[in-house]
């Protein structure tokens, strides 16, 4: 089914002020068009007033990154007002506070009596790095450490375990807590981190001067509104794996990658991207480009690019995505390589793809990969405290205003749930320590953001994330329900450690939804560094699971720490497992098919990759 595609008013690309400006405009020619409508008095004034909390939330939006404020100071309100009638609860929160303040002050007595050998009263945790340069072990640097490490700690008790307080507020006010704490760490000071003052007095302030330098240079960007030109360039640096567009339409472009082997394997491999990025994350420097590697494995690589969306895309639904983008990519790969089975790769929309093409008795796909794909969103993580009906609400009154929602709409809510590397690492690093880190095909291809329209977007966030109607086997594809369940074709499944977009644990319930063998990989590194794993790559493990049909189902904790941990790469572990897979060997297929109507229409990456 298509939906018809519109030119929406809304403007791209207009910062805060421009919005509000826009408001009283925009205001008019809404109630002029209303009034031009022969609808009742009561439906012009109705949409009128909708209107008006569409500019409003837009506008306010723009200020807050695309971040409720309501939804946050409900949560603040639930926690202090249950805090508040709690008096058990306050007092073990006053004495906690005393506990820790003997401990630092039992510290401070023994750096006084064994200067810099005594032990710290606490510790960072694993994952927080700004106080590992040995600098912080020094006096007074170490005091100020101890001190910030105990009062995190505190305030972690005071948000937690307040009676009557809902699971979601708590981890909302335990996570708004900790970013404000964040932002008066020492480290992030130049009188108080030995770094920056050894950096300083080593170079006489010239660090300094190098950041504010970075700092002219970022304000101007933002300033301007103008991007920053990358030296990673698609179709030159990145996104070079040599191939031929074989299919478009106004969603994607469909690129066939040209062999370099002399046989290849009967099945070809379909990949489809996250919807909401770039496909070259898979398709990087030649080195680690995950694209490349499969095609030298003799794999016959076809691979989505996903249109950059406008305002003219505002009403194409998830459903859409599904048409014209999943299935017209399968049938553009049949009558290419002659209606032979495929491989598909991809995550959580290529999962609804798979089900729908089950129910509808369509068996063209030999197997499935699925990469940090979520089907259950019940635990999505830190990244589901952004969503709930406050927050979408405010989402979609932001896209109604230009039919999409642009990346830096959701950076705020991205970088807080990393900002001690993300925002404040980074900032001590670039602007006090002057040190700006040569950009690399990750980070070119991160900046590289891509707009999400309005109608999909909302679907996306209202039935998956919110209501989790894919799990529970109520969400629909042409009007009826798909399960899961439905799906038979074997399963290969890649967790990563860190990942905080798709937790781990939340995509290893893929053992236990989908009635089929699910082969499992928990790699190091985060949502997109763990996939771009190339053989070689230093630092690189993985754990793998082989879970069979009707055997017990594994607990993912339990799993992980039994599991041997095997270096190197998955992608090794992943060519291996889809080889076993495949029907023998036969000639490459011609690139492109003229005469079944997919003719080449231009070399790899395609025009839609370029659109900014």
């Amino acid at each position: 089914m298509r939906a018809e595609v519109k030119t929406s008013d809304a403007r791209t690309g207009v910062s805060q002020p421009e919005i509000s400006r826009d408001i009283p405009r925009i205001g008019r020619a809404l109630i002029e068009k209303a009034a031009a409508q022969p609808t009742p008095d009561s439906d012009i004034l109705e949409d009128g007033v909708r209107a008006l909390d569409h500019m409003g939330h837009a506008a306010l939006a723009a200020g807050t990154l695309g971040i409720s404020p309501i939804s946050l100071l409900l949560a603040w309100q639930d926690w202090l007002l249950h805090l508040s009638v709690s008096p058990g609860k306050q007092l073990e929160i006053v004495r906690k506070r005393i506990r820790k303040n003997l401990r630092l002050a039992d510290f401070l007595a023994r750096c006084a009596l064994h200067d810099e050998t005594s032990a710290p009263c606490i510790l960072p945790l694993p994952q927080d790095k700004r106080f590992s340069h040995p600098a912080w072990r020094t006096f007074p640097f170490k005091l100020y450490e101890q001190s910030f490490l105990l009062t995190q700690q505190w305030w972690h008790n005071a948000t937690t375990g307040v009676a009557g307080v809902t699971g979601r507020h708590e981890r909302l006010v335990e996570f708004y807590s900790r970013q404000l704490l964040d932002m008066v760490s020492p480290s992030n000071f130049p009188l108080s981190n030995p770094e920056v003052i050894e950096a300083t007095l080593a170079e006489g302030g010239a660090n300094f001067v190098r950041g504010f330098n970075h700092f002219l240079d970022d304000l101007g960007e933002v300033w301007q509104g103008k991007k920053h030109v990358s030296s990673f360039q698609p179709g030159r640096d990145v996104a070079a794996t040599p191939g031929e567009v074989v299919f478009r339409n106004e969603l994607i472009e469909l690129i066939q990658y040209r062999p370099t082997t002399p046989t290849v394997h009967a099945e070809p491999l379909l990949i489809v991207p996250a919807w909401i990025m770039k496909y070259y994350i898979l398709d990087l420097s030649p080195e680690n480009s995950l694209i490349r590697f499969m095609v030298e494995q003799g794999f016959t690589v076809f691979c989505i690019s996903w249109v950059n969306p406008d305002e003219r895309l505002r009403d194409v639904s998830l459903e859409d995505y599904l048409e014209r983008g999943v299935m017209a990519s399968l049938d553009a790969m049949t009558a290419v390589c002659g209606g032979t089975q495929v491989h598909a790769l991809g995550g959580t929309l290529l999962s609804i793809a798979a089900a729908a093409m089950v129910r509808d008795g369509d068996s063209r796909l030999k197997s499935l990969t699925l990469l940090a794909a979520q089907v259950d969103f019940e635990e999505p993580g830190e990244l589901g405290l952004f969503i709930d009906e406050s927050q979408l609400a405010f989402l979609e009154d932001t896209m109604w205003q230009q039919g999409y929602l642009d990346q830096w709409q959701m950076a705020g809510a991205f970088q807080m749930l990393r900002s001690q590397d993300l925002v404040w690492s980074r900032l001590v690093r670039e602007y006090l320590m002057g040190d700006r880190q040569p950009p690399n095909d990750l980070m070119a291809w991160n900046a590289d953001a891509t707009r999400m329209p309005f109608r999909m977007h909302s679907q996306y966030l209202r039935q998956l994330y919110l209501g989790n109607d894919l799990s529970q086997g109520r969400f629909k594809v042409g009007g009826r329900a798909v399960h899961l369940e439905d799906i038979k074709v074997p399963v290969f499944a890649v967790g990563t450690v860190t990942d905080h977009v798709a937790p781990w644990k939340s995509v290893f319930k893929l053992l236990h939804l989908l009635d089929t063998d699910v082969d499992f990989v928990l790699t190091s590194g985060g949502h997109n560094a763990g996939i771009v794993s190339e053989p070689g790559h230093p630092r690189r493990s993985y754990r793998k699971l082989a879970y069979r049909l009707h055997h017990p189902h594994p607990d993912a904790e339990t799993w992980a720490k039994q599991a041997p941990e095997q270096e190197g790469s998955w992608w090794l572990e992943w060519a291996a497992w889809l080889t076993g897979r495949s029907g023998g060997e036969c000639p490459p297929p011609a690139v492109g098919k003229a005469d079944a109507g997919y003719p080449p229409l231009g070399p790899a990456p395609g025009n839609y990759v370029l659109i900014h």
